[in-house]
């Protein structure tokens, strides 16, 4: 790419120009093209020349930067006023400067190169669609087992109605920006290591577009941005048995941009935990309770409510005389969650929590008899002689258990601080 503008031109002073020159012509040309200074008609190009204006200052008021001009021009840096090798460089000279190679133009198309042997110019083709919106949904469990459709009011760019995505009036010309040719973008040339990288930044004077309409020019509905806020009502259907991770895809509904296809709205499901389920997979669990009673004759009832509001009746015994142990699970085949494109379904856990009866059950002796003739009875009497009457503490804690250990840990952890023990070995 051919240099856009010389910034001495830009100050109107000569290049033998000492540092005090330079600060007298940037004060007399900040001055006179300061956007406040001149009508609203005219503050777009005076911004633009303002900025034109401060970054000359910026490069020749410092002297590393302006031998850097001198020496490469433009090219040298990044379109911030920073060296870091911006659009259209002679590489040979570069690199015949930095490392003493030359002829290597045909370097364009190595790897780390980025695009130096590309289209004439540096002119790189659009994207072909505008970037995909992604963000996460929240769904409850709910929702997952039954499938939810989800109205919702998006606002989103879209192509100007009324210059249908020109920015401009129906026969005005848009002026090419002259800080990237036309282009949108700067190339950049780093130097990481001992390679050269280049790589693409977007204009910053017109917004990466490569031109801009005169004030006078601009669409009125627009203001020359070539698109508008819409809101539309837009609808997603979340199916049974999605699941955390699952994408729903809004094709073509992410922002629209002149001479691209717009690009699709995706929501990530995420799966808030459920108070009363666990989920895995396509299976459910949950914990019931039951009392001592239920647990040992037996009990028929709703022991939980589903998902979908339905309530889950277990009868048990199956056979007489069965009881229910503390951490039993019952499985109940087919109520587990829905398993997308099909009929079938997971299956349902619940794990037995036999709820023993707490202090304020106070029955009388000849109730407790009564059980004791009717549970069975303990095991066989463990043979040992026994000791004194011990005293207890009816609710201990088994945080405390190991909490007596006078060397606050395992007795059989060694100290790094002690002195290593030396085996003695008996002579035979």
């Amino acid at each position: 790419m051919a240099e856009e503008f010389d910034l001495y031109e830009i100050l109107s002073i000569t290049r033998d120009a000492s540092k005090e020159d330079v600060r007298k012509a940037y004060r007399k040309s900040a001055l006179a093209s300061h956007p406040d200074k001149v009508p609203e008609s005219e503050r777009e190009e005076a911004e633009i020349k303002f900025k034109s204006v401060q970054e000359a200052y910026d490069i020749l008021y410092d002297d590393d930067k302006r031998h850097l001009y001198d020496t490469h021009g433009m090219s040298a840096f990044n379109g911030s006023g920073e060296p870091g090798m911006g659009a259209g460089p002679d590489l040979d000279d570069i690199l015949e400067q930095m490392f003493g190679m030359g002829g290597m133009g045909g370097m364009g198309g190595m790897p780390g190169m980025g695009g130096m042997g590309g289209m004439p110019g540096g002119q790189r083709q659009k994207p072909r669609r505008t970037p995909n919106e992604e963000q996460k949904y929240e769904v409850n469990l709910e929702d997952l087992y039954k499938g939810k459709t989800v109205r919702f009011a998006s606002t989103k760019n879209v192509l100007c109605s009324l210059c249908h995505g020109k920015g401009g009036k129906e026969r005005a010309t848009a002026k090419k920006c002259g800080t990237c040719d036309g282009h949108g973008f700067r190339e950049v040339l780093q130097q990481m290591g001992g390679f050269l990288t280049q790589s693409s930044v977007p204009c910053t004077t017109c917004s990466g577009v490569g031109s801009y309409f005169s004030p006078k020019d601009k669409c009125k509905k627009c203001k020359g941005k070539k698109t508008t806020e819409e809101k539309k009502m837009l609808e997603i259907w979340i199916p049974r048995g999605a699941r955390e991770g699952d994408k729903i895809i809004l094709e073509g509904e992410a922002d629209q941009k002149p001479d691209q296809e717009p690009g699709d709205i995706i929501f990530h499901i995420v799966e808030p935990e459920h108070s009363t389920f666990q989920r895995a997979g396509a299976d459910l669990t949950t914990t019931i309770d039951v009392t001592l009673a239920e647990a040992l004759t037996g009990f028929s009832r709703v022991v939980v409510k589903h998902l979908d509001g339905r309530g889950i009746e277990i009868s048990h015994p199956k056979t007489p005389g069965n009881v229910l142990s503390p951490g039993q699970v019952l499985k109940v085949p087919g109520e587990g969650m829905p398993i997308k494109r099909s009929d079938s379904r997971g299956d349902l856990y619940l794990v037995v929590n036999v709820q023993f009866p707490d202090d304020k059950w106070s029955p009388s002796p000849a109730v407790l008899e009564k059980l004791r003739e009717m549970l069975p009875k303990p095991g066989p009497h463990i043979e040992a002689n026994p000791v004194d009457d011990v005293d207890y503490d009816p609710k201990g804690n088994m945080e405390q258990f190991g909490s007596n250990d006078p060397q606050g840990g395992s007795a059989w952890e060694d100290d790094d601080d002690d002195e290593p023990t030396t085996a003695q070995c008996a002579t035979q």
